[in-house]
């Protein structure tokens, strides 16, 4: 029985450019912060920096995920006074 086709949510040559700055964190060359000034600590962190050259590139890759924002509905609420 023939397998249902996926359509690709990233490009091959976007998976080459995670799997060159991947490369490059391993050798230490890779940099992170505004400044450039940090290295690259973890796996993650070189993934994260591959696919933002990617996008910058114009290649396929989906857009980034926002940021934890929670919303604190019952913050600022009156308080009643238990008299």
């Amino acid at each position: 029985m023939a397998r249902k086709k996926r359509k690709r949510r990233y490009s091959k040559s976007a998976s080459g450019e995670v799997g060159r700055e991947i490369h490059r964190a391993k050798r230490g060359k890779a940099k992170s912060g505004k400044g450039r000034h940090g290295k690259v600590k973890s796996r993650k962190q070189a993934i994260a920096i591959g696919l933002s050259k990617a996008r910058k590139k114009g290649k396929k890759v989906p857009p980034k995920k926002g940021g934890r924002r929670k919303k604190r509905g019952g913050r600022h609420k009156k308080r009643r006074s238990h008299r």
